[in-house]
């Protein structure tokens, strides 16, 4: 086993990291240069276009990576998957079916592709194993944006098979944590949950509307420890499986949805919608791979990542923080 990161191996290499401005890439470029990565180029989405073949080539060209880590995505919560199964399914296929390929050609020795959990089969059974991946169609709310992603480690297993090309796939359960999208009409469960509670708190409101029955399952990886496992992975690990990278523990949105209450001291209540949809069942994943190939185990209880999460929110809200937009 692993022990985590060596500088010396790390140092000297030249990474592109798409997305590395937004909410994980902040992370992750972070952990690099702690690794002592001095030689890092994050493409930004307002200046450069990945859905578009000869941006990707110009940004190739301009960076000239050793190593690329493809962390770029079009995401979003339950509703927004919903709202936009069309755009979740072309954006996230062409970006990284191009990078992938054009990074082949101009002879990246290493590409880190991040995955979705979304990509599971609806009815996977708990813990999720890798090996599950292909038994079944995903949760239909999200299924556009996990085939999507899930393309991309054919494509991945495909270049290695034909070409050499050393391709690795990672699939992250759901991610948190500071500089975590709040936007109601985008954002994920915890940062809409939060600042639901936070909002009714300040405004004296005694109910906050929650998604569903609250009887899905969910688990949760905290940021840095997610930036922490991608970069094991992109130093340690060359094989032709894909890893989950998660906590190893479920919570279901009900209970979820009353730690947070308590943890933002909102008194009030939840008026829980079920006309609104659950999404997938259950999650939870089996992470015993990561551990054995590259020494990943999560490090932060899922009740200490929510106090840091909230009071980064918190700051955002009365105007001592800034959020940091991809």
């Amino acid at each position: 086993m692993t022990q985590g990161p060596d500088v010396s191996s790390l140092s000297d290499k030249r990474i592109l990291v798409t997305g590395g401005a937004g909410f994980l890439g902040q992370f992750v470029v972070r952990k690099l240069q702690q690794c002592g990565c001095s030689q890092i180029y994050v493409p930004r989405s307002q200046e450069e276009d990945l859905r578009q073949e000869s941006t990707i080539e110009r940004v190739l060209m301009k960076s000239r990576p050793n190593m690329v880590i493809h962390l770029a995505a079009v995401v979003g919560g339950i509703g927004a998957n919903r709202e936009n199964p069309g755009r979740f399914f072309y954006d996230n296929a062409i970006m990284g079916i191009q990078l992938m390929e054009r990074a082949r050609c101009a002879g990246v020795e290493k590409f880190v592709c991040l995955g979705t959990v979304c990509s599971y089969p609806k009815f996977t059974p708990v813990p999720f194993r890798e090996e599950d991946l292909w038994n079944g169609y995903p949760e239909e709310t999200n299924a556009p944006y996990g085939l999507a992603k899930k393309m991309l480690l054919v494509q991945a297993q495909a270049y290695r098979q034909q070409y050499g090309f050393n391709a690795i796939y990672l699939l992250p359960v759901n991610l948190y944590g500071p500089h975590d999208n709040f936007a109601p009409l985008s954002s994920h469960v915890i940062p809409a949950l939060i600042r639901k509670c936070i909002e009714a708190r300040d405004s004296g409101r005694k109910t906050v509307c929650a998604w569903g029955s609250g009887t899905a399952s969910r688990e949760f990886l905290y940021v840095r420890d997610a930036a922490d496992a991608i970069v094991r992975a992109a130093e340690y690990y060359d094989k032709v499986e894909p890893v989950n990278l998660g906590a190893g523990e479920e919570i279901t949105i009900r209970e979820l949805a009353e730690l947070i209450r308590e943890l933002c001291g909102f008194s009030g209540t939840f008026q829980w919608d079920p006309s609104l949809p659950d999404g997938q069942p259950r999650r939870c994943l089996d992470t015993s791979r990561a551990f054995q190939e590259f020494g990943f185990r999560a490090s932060t209880p899922l009740q200490v990542g929510l106090r840091e999460t909230i009071s980064w929110y918190e700051g955002v809200t009365r105007g001592t923080r800034t959020i940091v937009h991809q």
